[in-house]
């Protein structure tokens, strides 16, 4: 197959355009602060906090997320399940390509 074709080109554009990418889930939770003596955790009412998890190594992982960071994490978090989309259709496109080429071009050999 040709490295430079049409199909790779596209794909390469249209991931190019999901930056930034991550992969995990973003949560909003409430949580007591670890001051003491807080007048709000006093009362009952606990500290939104913004939680991203994640997997590292095979181990699930979380990270508080700053509250100025929070749309930028959601945006890449949105941009790496289209990612995911995008390569869950590449191997079956490639073999589909692959059929194409070689119905068109009877030179093209065959692995098996």
């Amino acid at each position: 197959m040709n490295d430079e074709s049409p199909a790779k080109q596209k794909w390469q554009k249209a991931i190019g355009a999901l930056w930034p990418a991550a992969k995990g889930s973003l949560a909003k939770v409430y949580k007591p602060c670890i001051r003491k003596n807080c007048p709000a955790c006093a009362r009952g009412d606990k500290h939104r906090a913004w939680l991203l998890s994640f997997a590292s190594q095979g181990r699930r992982k979380v990270m508080y997320v700053p509250l100025a960071l929070v749309p930028q994490i959601r945006r890449a978090i949105q941009n790496g399940r289209k990612i995911e989309k995008y390569l869950s259709r590449t191997g079956p496109d490639l073999i589909k390509q692959y059929r194409q080429t070689r119905k068109t071009d009877p030179n093209t050999q065959s692995n098996s």
